[in-house]
């Protein structure tokens, strides 16, 4: 089944209002291409002024976060209807510095993750194990809990529009990454996980990124492998000449 490849950036904690604006005015003549969904993931600071300069442009905005509450007793959270009230159509969850440094667990993941598809967002989900699970032979075990909890009571029709980002913690922004193969063979397996968590085709239509010091100059790789449908990335997304060198790198590599 023939998937659509989707890139999308991880601005994390960078760029004030105006230089997002910027940043937009620079990509913003990219042509419109087929066959390539493109993201950026923003600080909730410029996702109105993103939205507002990439109207009718082939970019979607994307949020890093959001609570799963509509609204509440809730002091420096976003809820979804927030997000979508700006016209925000992604929002990353789980990522593991929101792991690491705020307390997130698999369970806020899959709540979050049913609060985004109830409120028309699309969820990127992260995945992915620390270099202690890598060395001890675990990542399998590790990311198939995670992905499984992810998902759990999610219907099959929202299950196959899920993102779903492997991102070993070891390679961001490391400058390390897992050689393309490496990649190729835990994400066929998190598709091998999908399918038992679901069915077949529910599997064969869920995309499912790379992500870790990925760049220009690797992502083609990486996007030759038959599982791997696309990237999330942070440090190369920064400036408009590497996102664009990005594009046409996995461009490139998904003939």
């Amino acid at each position: 089944m023939q998937r659509t490849p989707i890139i999308a950036g991880n601005w994390k904690m960078h760029k004030t209002t105006e230089e997002a604006r910027e940043f937009a005015h620079a990509v913003r003549s990219l042509t419109p291409k087929e066959n390539m969904d493109t993201v950026i993931c923003a600080p909730f600071t410029s996702l109105d002024a993103l939205v507002q300069e990439l109207e009718g442009y082939p970019i979607a905005v994307g949020a890093q976060n959001m609570h799963w509450e509509e609204s509440g007793a809730y002091t420096g959270e976003i809820s979804p209807g927030m997000l979508t009230s700006l016209g925000v159509q992604y929002v990353i969850i789980g990522h593991s510095e929101r792991r690491e440094y705020f307390a997130e667990t698999d369970e806020t993941v899959n709540r979050k993750a049913k609060a985004a598809f109830a409120h028309g967002l699309t969820p990127i989900v992260c995945v992915g194990e620390n270099v202690e699970q890598r060395e001890g032979g675990k990542t399998k075990e590790w990311v198939r809990e995670q992905v499984l909890r992810a998902v759990e009571g999610l219907s099959s029709e929202q299950a196959k529009q899920l993102v779903i980002a492997y991102e070993p913690i070891w390679a961001i922004g490391t400058g390390k990454s897992s050689s393309a193969e490496d990649a190729q063979d835990v994400i066929a397996f998190i598709r091998s996980t999908v399918e038992d968590g679901f069915d077949a085709q529910v599997a064969a239509q869920v995309r499912i990124q790379y992500g870790g010091s990925v760049k220009p100059d690797n992502i083609g790789t990486y996007m030759e492998q038959p599982d791997i449908d696309g990237a999330l990335v942070g440090g190369a997304s920064l400036t408009p000449e590497s996102f664009l060198k990005l594009l046409e790198g996995a461009r490139g590599g998904k003939k």
